[in-house]
């Protein structure tokens, strides 16, 4: 990008009339981070075409970058004027709006976007948050579910918050269980921790009630069984579990995402299912030792699931896809207390102070 300015720079020496030249300097250096200089360009081009839409909506773009938001409302009002209809312009006079404190006006601006354009999914979700900041919470939650069905994580995670708190929409955690999931996997650390936090009630950690730990255990549940719906083909018989039958089926590849995904949602003969898959592989299809499934059991460990840590505490001591490190090992099982884990702990102890570890059983 630093290349690209400095040879539309040399183009403009010989040619300081050149406006794509100017405007593409002016992109360049706003990507660049150069806000001021880019503002510099495109005041340049407006000296010389003041009727160039284009530059005046470019400019009132690159103002909102250092918040002058009093100075991007008046470029976009001017442009507004030139062009009425102009979509770009009335959604972008809505972040300007709500930077400036006036709800109101940001609400009216995005209800303009979406009149011409219902699939503006950015409208949506913009118009979603300000309503629920105007305390609009059922208009809010109609936003954001087009928001989030159109892929947006943030709106996914505000909408799995709605349906967890009954904010705007009637309670329903299975729900919230599903919108948290889809936005984690797009990145959304706050949807990863609030599954984390409801796994921590569903265990019956922290002084959560007996009913909530009960809506919790239950929307886990209602998770892992809608998972079904993506493998509409599968034959359901003899098991519970969508990664399992996958497994029966000879569709291993297919199998362990679906594993994971299950055990992450509290599905403990998943669990268990990967700790085999990681152990032994099965084909050529998952190799022992798969990276995936020793995430899952970092993460879960660190969660503090039981059978996690233990899985893990085996993995680290015999040197599974991972570096020995006994050490590592001993030191989950004492955090971990459990029989299980208690049993293992004198049996590498034991190892550990003779020079050997115990074989993996």
């Amino acid at each position: 990008m630093a290349a690209g300015a400095s040879a539309l720079r040399e183009v403009l020496r010989e040619q300081p009339g050149d406006v794509d030249a100017r405007t593409a300097l002016a992109l360049a250096l706003y990507g660049m981070g150069d806000i001021d200089a880019a503002i510099e360009e495109l005041r340049a081009i407006l000296k010389r075409e003041p009727d160039s839409i284009r530059a005046r909506l470019l400019l009132a773009t690159t103002l909102t970058g250092r918040q002058d938001w009093a100075g991007a409302r008046g470029q976009l009002e001017e442009v507004l004027r030139r062009d009425p209809d102009l979509l770009q312009a009335h959604y972008t006079l809505g972040l300007v709006r709500y930077g400036l404190g006036d709800l109101p006006g940001a609400i009216e601006s995005f209800r303009r976007v979406l009149a011409r354009e219902p699939g503006h999914a950015d409208a949506h979700e913009n118009l979603g948050l300000i309503l629920n900041l105007s305390h609009r919470e059922s208009e809010a939650a109609g936003e954001l579910l087009a928001a989030a069905r159109a892929g947006l994580p943030r709106s996914q995670y505000f909408l799995g918050t709605a349906y967890a708190t009954g904010t705007g929409v009637e309670r329903d955690l299975a729900r919230a269980v599903e919108w948290w999931f889809r936005a984690a996997d797009q990145g959304v650390r706050q949807a990863e921790e609030a599954l984390a936090q409801l796994r921590q009630v569903a265990r019956g950690r922290g002084r959560r009630a007996g009913a909530d730990r009960t809506a919790a255990e239950h929307a886990f549940r209602d998770f892992r069984e809608g998972l079904w719906a993506a493998f509409p083909a599968l034959s359901r018989v003899g098991t519970a579990s969508v990664g399992e039958q996958l497994l029966q089926e000879g569709r291993a590849a297919d199998a362990v995402p679906v594993l994971i995904r299950e055990a992450t949602a509290l599905g403990e003969p998943s669990e268990r299912l990967l700790e085999t898959l990681y152990e032994r592989g099965a084909g050529d299809a998952v190799r022992p030792h798969d990276a995936r499934i020793l995430h899952y059991f970092q993460a879960s460990a660190a969660e503090g699931d039981i059978r996690s840590r233990i899985a893990l505490a085996k993995i680290y001591a015999a040197g599974l896809g991972v570096a020995p490190d006994v050490p590592r090992a001993i030191a989950l099982l004492r955090a971990t207390p459990h029989e299980d884990a208690q049993r293992l702990l004198r049996e590498l102890t034991t190892a550990s102070d003779s020079g050997s570890v115990p074989a993996r059983r």
